[in-house]
């Protein structure tokens, strides 16, 4: 291997890449991926430090196309991929039981499924044994970045405490967020101790009121998911058996104290910087739709095409439109790339973000005067 390396470079001396340890990686590949197929369509899509660290931390094949496949599919860094096969995520995900075969149809209940995973690892969380319900929150939210990177992708943060009034009453959901893949909302309870059947009811009753109060008509079903200390699976079967509303059951995991090499296994801020604001964007993008669709009811606007740019174009004839709508374009334009995963500028995530809000905010008022 020493000789062909020499011999290499000396026949291709404008070439990097061929010393005889990466000669070494090159024969492994080829002997861990023997399928033409499977190069094409999967690992040749990886970056080959990525492929380099499927080879030195996986043996079983399985493995290494679950993993690979996942980078693909998500996009992760190879800080995240380490991070992921170091946390056993194969093992974990789609592991949560649920009752989303009875209560969501298909193909999006499995989809759902395989979304939750169980246990959760928060061990980037150190937390004492006594911890509070609320003290879990917020170690959470103060760690929202490795919280979003262990519920995975899709997960659009919306709030924290999120206030529900009901029959004259305030309620509060732990953690509300929106996935962008399923189209729906996801209600969190946390609790700090095991899963009681009692859980389950208030959860459903969460549902209840989310799917009233904020669910659009476009939207899938609200999700329930909660995280507790521990669970019975008997319990938890008998619990979820009869539920309309589709929830699951996981437990969690947390550190005693913060791990050592914790800012190596998980990604850098620069590692995530792309996705969240793309995120944020994409959510922004369908609340102008939204918007703009409820305002072309009020106003009895002809049915048309549903794009934003032409639901302007029709409510402009029938009735005047914020300024900030002239300018729009450009902004559309980051929103409709964001929406479909292209990358974007920082500054244009910003300039467009600051531009859609503007928007959305003139055509409640909008709506608020018809």
């Amino acid at each position: 291997m020493d000789r062909l390396a020499r011999d290499l470079r000396r026949d291709f001396p404008d070439m990097t890449g061929l010393s005889p340890r990466n000669l070494k990686y090159m024969r492994a590949f080829a002997e861990a991926w023997p399928d033409p197929a499977i190069v094409q369509q999967l690992v040749a899509q990886l970056p080959w430090g990525h492929n380099i660290r499927l080879l030195e931390a996986l043996k079983q094949p399985k493995e290494r196309a679950w993993y690979a496949g996942q980078a693909v599919e998500h996009g992760w860094s190879r800080a995240v991929l380490t991070h992921q096969i170091e946390a056993r995520l194969i093992e974990r995900a789609g592991k949560a039981p649920t009752n989303f075969a009875q209560t969501l149809p298909s193909p999006q209940s499995d989809l759902a499924r395989e979304l939750l995973k169980d246990p959760y690892n928060f061990e980037f969380l150190a937390a004492a044994a006594d911890i509070s319900e609320r003290e879990l929150e917020r170690g959470l939210l103060d760690n929202l970045r490795e919280l979003l990177l262990e519920l995975g992708k899709g997960f659009a943060f919306v709030g924290s405490q999120y206030h529900l009034e009901i029959g004259d009453q305030d309620f509060y959901l732990d953690l509300l967020f929106y996935h962008l893949r399923l189209r729906c909302f996801v209600v969190i309870d946390l609790k700090v101790d095991d899963f009681k059947p009692e859980y389950a009811g208030k959860m459903n009753f969460y549902l209840s009121a989310v799917d009233d109060l904020l669910r659009h008509p476009d939207d899938a079903p609200t999700i329930g998911l909660i995280l507790c200390k521990g669970r019975n699976e008997v319990i938890v079967e008998y619990a979820l058996r009869d539920s309309a509303k589709p929830l699951g059951v996981a437990a969690y995991r947390v550190s005693p104290q913060l791990p050592k090499q914790l800012e190596a296994d998980l990604p850098t801020p620069a590692d995530l910087a792309r996705e969240y604001p793309l995120m944020a964007l994409a959510k922004l993008r369908i609340d102008i739709e939204r918007m703009l669709r409820q305002l072309t009811q009020q106003h009895n606007v002809p049915d048309g095409s549903s794009a934003i740019r032409s639901m302007l174009e029709r409510l402009a004839q029938v009735r005047g439109l914020p300024q900030s709508a002239a300018a729009f374009g450009e902004t559309l334009r980051i929103l409709n790339a964001a929406t479909h995963g292209v990358d974007v500028s920082a500054d244009a995530a910003a300039a467009a973000l600051d531009a859609g809000t503007r928007l959305l905010d003139e055509l409640k008022l909008l709506g608020k005067s018809a």
